[in-house]
């Protein structure tokens, strides 16, 4: 390959849309512009009412849908997923920007920091891409993750609620909001024009996606709502209605706020960058799995950065990818993100040319077109099974709602991740451990729990430990290798089984080479078998052999058992070697 081809290769695989491009098949174009416009009827509603879920004027969910498209086309690597404002991240957004501005504050100051904070966002996810950290995306377990999105579809759902009754609350938090609209309702605030235009949506939305699931059921929705509010004159009975929307192209501008308004910037842009990466990453797997392709983790992670980029210069806020909105563009036959292109486009022109389109629609029908993008966060069969097969990871599971629903959004992203870790280090802090034995009629040795007569040679005990041996988990693995040691009658040597034992860190060392001599005082040898190569390296590194002896490391526990056998003159009950039949 010469240098130039190599460069060219370079680029394309850097600007995954230049490869789009130069690969583009001309059949390929009807059916990109027609998912393109099935896809704009859902982008245009479900980005505006995205926008006011963050706190934000209308419009900028429609500068946002224009601009992420078109950077994400350009830098994202796969060719149908599409990206958008975002049901999960609204309320992370409302719960950075609100602290700043207050309750109802100035607008334009929402925007930019809005804006400030797709570009932190940005900034994070282009260099954790190119920095090769796609691996951020596991510090939310599944179990946490299930946990924080029932939180967030909750925290969701009672903020939208008041919304749909036609009027406002004051309130911090899932539950204050919840008491405000618990007065609202005794107070006799609903608005009943608005109820039943909001409940209408709803159950329209839910219909169709249940029983007619390619009808574009927010795009009917939308439609039956403007045409109520123009036939009865909602307006003149109490329901607000969204108006006319700004006409023409957003300004570039380039946002910059005080020093002050950093530090909660900062710490939120981490929250949403960890929340659209995993969604990301976890949406691209399973389209990439559908069409047989290859996931690019980190280049994906470089295309959400460059749409949030993108959208920062256009008073955009942080975006992150839609399942939903991906699903309806593949079922429209989408084959590249032209299709997106086609949607940016089509948006684009509705405000040049019609930005009074729109000016009839319900604000209770957005309340209505959010919950519903709520209700499909909620994973109730997921917390349901987590209880059925494991009740550590449901208990994680509920303290992650909990921290959510309690604490707040941003909170709630940062107790999620902390469970996540503290339940992988509690695992390698207590790891599974066992005494083996060979058993009658399998193969191999195994675990005395699950194989209660399984036979042991005296003298000899066959310990595993299914962890890698590092700082946190010493102690444990000291304790029960001593307690081995003065089990009746005593062993001769304590053999263990290596294998699941992938790192062995400078404070394990130094407690092998402690126990060893303690275990050497009392004429027992701690003998390993089965211990990978790499983890070999490090034990001569450490010098370990000075007191293990060298001879005492076998390539697995046969030779183990054998060389023993062969020192000892120990012999099984029967001298038979374990059968290979099933038990």
């Amino acid at each position: 390959m010469t240098a130039d081809t190599s460069r060219r290769a370079d680029v394309r695989r850097w600007i995954p849309g230049l490869d789009a491009v130069l690969t583009y098949k001309p059949a390929w174009l009807p059916r990109d512009i027609i998912a393109g416009v099935v896809l704009t009827a859902l982008l245009v509603p479900q980005g505006m009412a995205y926008a006011e879920l963050a706190g934000l004027p209308a419009i900028t969910g429609l500068y946002t849908t224009i601009f992420c498209l078109l950077g994400y086309a350009v830098f994202g690597p796969s060719r149908v997923l599409v990206l958008g404002p975002d049901s999960s991240l609204g309320p992370m957004i409302a719960a950075v920007i609100i602290p700043i501005v207050g309750s109802g504050g100035d607008p334009a100051r929402a925007v930019a920091l809005a804006s400030m904070l797709a570009l932190l966002v940005g900034l994070m996810t282009v260099l954790a891409g190119i920095g090769r950290f796609g691996f951020i995306a596991d510090l939310l377990s599944r179990p946490t993750q299930i946990g924080y999105m029932n939180g967030l579809a909750l925290t969701i759902l009672v903020g939208q609620l008041p919304k749909l009754f036609g009027f406002s609350v004051d309130g911090d938090g899932l539950i204050a909001e919840a008491a405000g609209f618990v007065r609202g309702l005794v107070d006799g605030e609903t608005v009943p024009a608005a109820v039943t235009i909001g409940a209408a949506g709803i159950v329209v939305m839910l219909a169709l996606q249940r029983w007619l699931p390619k009808v574009p059921a927010v795009l009917v929705a939308v439609v039956a709502s403007i045409a109520a509010a123009v036939v009865f004159d909602v307006s003149s009975r109490g329901v607000d209605l969204v108006g006319e929307l700004p006409r023409g192209f957003p300004p570039f501008t380039i946002p910059w706020l005080s020093w002050s308004d950093l530090p909660l910037l900062i710490v939120g842009a981490a929250g949403i960058t960890l929340v659209s990466v995993t969604d990301t990453i976890s949406t691209a797997s399973s389209f990439a799995a559908r069409a047989h392709q290859e996931v690019r983790g980190n280049q994906e992670m470089i295309g959400i950065g460059s749409a949030n980029l993108a959208v920062s210069f256009f008073q955009g806020f942080p975006v992150s990818t839609s399942g939903s909105r991906t699903a309806v563009a593949m079922r429209s036959g989408a084959k590249t993100q032209l299709t997106g292109v086609v949607g940016a486009a089509l948006i684009l022109l509705m405000l040049l040319l019609v930005p009074g389109l729109l000016r009839n629609m319900p604000q209770p029908t957005l309340a209505a077109v959010v919950i519903v993008a709520s209700l499909s966060l909620a994973d109730l069969s997921g917390v349901k099974r987590l209880w059925r097969q494991r009740r550590v990871e449901f208990i994680l599971c509920m303290a992650a709602f909990l921290g959510v629903a309690l604490l707040g959004v941003l909170p709630g992203i940062g107790v999620a991740v902390a469970l996540s870790v503290l339940n992988v280090f509690r695992r390698a802090w207590w790891p599974y451990q066992a005494e083996l034995g060979r058993a009658e009629g399998v193969a191999g040795y195994h675990d005395l729990r699950s194989y209660p007569d399984a036979e042991r040679l005296p003298g000899l005990v066959l310990f595993r430990f299914d962890a890698p041996l590092i700082f946190a988990n010493a102690r444990s693995f000291r304790e029960e290798v001593s307690r081995l040691s003065r089990t009746d009658p005593r062993p001769r040597w304590i053999v263990v089984a290596a294998e699941p034992i992938t790192d062995i860190d400078t404070t394990a060392a130094d407690m092998l080479e402690d126990l060893d001599e303690d275990l050497n005082a009392e004429g027992i040898s701690l003998v390993f078998a089965e211990l990978k190569d790499p983890v070999r390296e490090k034990i001569d590194r450490y010098k370990l052999t000075r007191t293990i002896d060298p001879a005492h490391f076998f390539p697995t526990i046969e030779d183990a058992v054998a060389t023993y056998r062969a020192q000892t003159g120990a012999g099984w009950a029967t001298d038979d070697p374990p059968s290979r039949r099933s038990p």
